[in-house]
């Protein structure tokens, strides 16, 4: 059912579409003129409009421009008494859904709303879903931004996108943002990672393949691109694919149409294709490694994802955003712990950051996460001082044999920091609260008050 707006400036007729429209479960607003129908739309609410074409104040073109000019634009349909091909043709220009001459049957109204209404209601539904499965992506730093908007002006389009970037900095979440973004959004995503399969399987799982086209093809199989009809195929190291495969994708890429392995007839499909590689497409280009006309068909729009150390205003978001997917507040990684992800070259990139938040997580359990989870190159303050030794009391335990060497390490550092607790605590890459409990757990003697913060 929609909300729908009625404009006429003959109550009468107006009257019988609003009660027409009631009976179906439409929620119906009526107004008496263009004026009104104008004043109606700014209020908002309003999901479809069934206006009247001539009328004497605003006219039913100037209601579906008003109309056509919101975000989102309303679908209108235009009634007229007056029906001419140059109106019709004037109003279908306009942006008009439907248009129907007085006098008409009231169920073919009935009709047409109905159907506009089941069309938003599938368009609704497939906008939800592709905002539920958008990936969100972290853009704080001005250069990962500029690398977001440039993926919002093609995921419109039907543009090949080639997608360069160091391991682990985002580039299939990247490819999933741009097809949820763009006008495929309800049809398939098909990921595809061309380095985990061989030469053979890739062939029959791209293009598919015939029964008995080779040993154990025991029947036929739909490949990849058969089942991206209407979407995205979203090709991952690209740059892996062998030579005579390349050839067999760039004839897609030239033509649409595909030959399944074991078969002589071309297949068309309609699919968008994004591929994503870490190598250097034009020096393998050089090399001979890659066909140049591929890579030419494949770069028509290219994206490089930013490594993480050219991006480190992100660290901090991203870290985020990692512990509110796992229902945990900002505050559970300390401050110090914040200053040692920003310190990190990351060679891993956003991969490595999420690698390394997930084992603090199971390192620190219901503590706060400090510098010594995060990784054996953690260090307290700062970085400095012997930080590892955290790392050193998690693997010997409470109950390890060495008890004695924990006591005496720890004592060494509390003598070292001055009879610090709270520093020597910081130099172990400990809380205070664990260092009184690593000794009294072994029967060492310690006063809690002894030594300042």
């Amino acid at each position: 059912m929609a909300r729908v707006l009625v404009v006429d400036d003959e109550s009468s007729v107006g009257k019988i579409v609003a009660t027409a429209l009631e009976r179906d479960g439409h929620s119906v607003t009526r107004v008496d003129g263009g004026r009104g129908a104008v004043a109606a739309l700014d209020q908002g609410g309003i999901e479809l409009v069934v206006t009247d074409l001539r009328m004497p104040d605003v006219d039913g073109l100037a209601v579906l421009k008003k109309a056509r000019g919101l975000s989102p634009p309303i679908d209108v349909i235009l009634m007229t008494a007056h029906g001419t091909a140059e109106s019709a043709v004037a109003a279908m220009k306009a942006g008009a859904a439907d248009y129907l001459l007085k006098p008409f049957a009231i169920d073919e109204l009935r009709l047409r709303v109905r159907r506009l209404a089941e069309q938003h209601q599938v368009a609704a539904a497939a906008e939800r879903l592709a905002r539920r499965l958008t990936p969100r992506i972290v853009a704080e730093s001005a250069r990962m931004q500029e690398v977001v908007a440039a993926a919002r002006r093609v995921a419109p389009t039907a543009a090949t996108v080639l997608l360069l970037g160091e391991t682990g900095t985002g580039k299939s979440q990247l490819a999933r943002f741009i097809h949820f973004t763009s006008t495929r959004a309800a049809a398939p995503l098909v990921e595809v990672h061309c380095a985990a399969l061989p030469e053979t399987l890739l062939e029959s799982e791209l293009f598919g393949h015939e029964k008995g086209a080779f040993t154990g093809a025991a029947e036929r199989k739909r490949g990849h691109l058969a089942a991206a009809e209407g979407g995205t195929l979203f090709l991952d190291e690209i740059g892996e694919v062998t030579l005579s495969t390349q050839v067999k994708l760039l004839r897609f890429l030239q033509d649409r149409e595909f030959v399944p392995v074991g078969s002589t007839q071309a297949r068309k499909v309609d699919v968008r294709v994004i591929a994503a590689t870490n190598r250097d497409l034009a020096e393998a280009v050089r090399t001979g490694a890659f066909r140049e006309d591929l890579y030419y068909r494949l770069n028509v729009f290219s994206l490089e994802s930013p490594p993480l150390r050219e991006r480190l205003q992100d660290v901090g978001p991203l870290t985020d955003a990692f512990l509110d997917a796992r229902g945990l507040p900002p505050a559970k990684l300390t401050t110090q712990a914040r200053r040692w992800l920003l310190e990190q070259p990351w060679p891993g990139n956003v991969r490595e950051l999420e690698n390394a938040l997930e084992r603090a997580l199971i390192l620190s359990g219901e503590e706060e996460i400090e510098p010594r989870h995060l990784g054996p190159l953690g260090r307290a303050d700062s970085g400095k001082g012997a930080g590892d030794a955290g790392l050193v009391l998690d693997v010997l335990g409470e109950g390890f044999a060495f008890d004695a060497f924990v006591v005496d390490l720890v004592h060494a550092a509390i003598e070292k920091c001055g009879g610090n607790k709270a520093a020597a605590a910081r130099r172990l890459g400990v809380t205070r609260r664990r260092l009184y409990t690593m000794l009294q757990s072994r029967g060492a003697s310690v006063d809690e008050e002894e030594g300042g913060d």
